[in-house]
């Protein structure tokens, strides 16, 4: 009997409760009711923005050619098959392509963070001669889009040399195209492909730490390397995840840089750009004579490259999720 009388009880106490506020109580719920279901139909909409786009490139990947120009099919194939999926891991020279694209973009990444992280630590925590004019050039590389400097990359690594000293001993300069050498040095010395704004992330991160915690290692007699490794960088983690998605990232998809530097490589994001020219002499049965493929057709393939290069990407993110979300929250509430 009390269970049953426990729901009009409470049904009471609400209705008494509101009129003894005027009326404030029901609003206040009801506005309460409003906010909550506008929020999860915002919410419903952002994702299905994202997904929709995967989930349409999924369903056509599926689908025969025939089946793209049917306008009765719409998201599921009449007749599935798996066969896209194989022509084109053969126009992207598929896993050779993924394989060197993802050391690449780890060397790159890790060199990019590795570097980024003490810049920012020593602009955040020393003072040196020039570091606001520094610090301004660090920000003119964020700006400064990197095709402006795109030529003198070029001849630099085309004809490169330190100081005369190669030319010295060997009598002319060296080609460093087509190597991952300029990857490598760039990302080193900070001049990278968005160095700029990890560097602005990881100081500013750095910035808001209190200086007490590095005084308290001093005391206790660490020094300025030590405090950095055991005290620093625990504490940047999250920060340093972010930053290595973000370089890792960019670096995946990337083709200004790739094309540049790693031309005699096979890159995914190079093979993907190209992949209609493949694809027309792939399905000419005359390889001196390609053939025009339909332009569905082509939509379709280029779909499946590109959702076969987000795959990894999900995949690391689903990895590093919880570390990133928190330099977020982070980066929200450090002030």
């Amino acid at each position: 009997m009390k269970t049953k009388n426990a729901i009009p009880e409470n049904r009471r106490n609400f209705w008494e409760a509101n009129r003894a506020s005027n009326g404030y109580l029901l609003k206040s719920v009801i506005t309460q009711k409003v906010i909550s279901f506008a929020r999860a139909l915002l919410l419903f909409g952002l994702c299905f923005m994202i997904i929709q786009p995967l989930l349409t490139r999924f369903g056509t990947s599926l689908m025969m050619e025939k089946d793209l120009y049917d306008s009765t099919v719409v998201l599921v194939p009449r007749n599935p098959t798996l066969d896209n999926y194989r022509i084109v891991f053969e126009l992207t020279d598929f896993p050779r392509s993924m394989l060197n694209t993802l050391w690449t973009s780890l060397l790159v990444s890790v060199l990019q963070v590795v570097s980024c992280t003490l810049v920012g630590y020593g602009f955040a925590r020393f003072d040196f001669p020039l570091k606001k004019l520094w610090f301004a050039c660090v920000v003119a590389l964020i700006i400064i889009p990197p095709q402006t400097i795109a030529t003198a990359l070029y001849m630099n690594f085309a004809n490169f040399d330190i100081l005369g000293v190669i030319k010295a001993i060997k009598g002319r300069t060296i080609s460093l195209h087509g190597s991952i050498v300029p990857y490598a040095m760039m990302s080193l010395t900070c001049m990278g492909l968005k160095n700029g704004l990890y560097i602005y992330m990881l100081k500013q991160y750095f910035t808001g730490i209190p200086k007490s915690l590095e005084e308290a290692a001093y005391v206790d007699g660490c020094g300025t390397m030590h405090t950095f490794i055991k005290i620093m960088l625990p504490d940047a983690m999250p920060t340093i995840t972010s930053c290595f998605l973000f370089s890792f990232v960019w670096q995946w998809t990337d083709l200004f840089y790739t094309r540049n530097f790693l031309s005699g490589m096979s890159i995914y994001s190079t093979q993907l750009s190209s992949i209609v020219s493949r694809m027309n002499r792939y399905f000419s049965s005359d390889a001196s004579k390609p053939i025009i493929v339909p332009v569905g057709r082509q939509q379709q393939l280029i779909s499946i490259g590109v959702l076969i290069c987000c795959i990894p990407l999900v995949i690391l993110y689903l990895f590093a999720q919880r570390t990133f979300v928190e330099s977020i929250v982070m980066s929200g509430s450090k002030e």
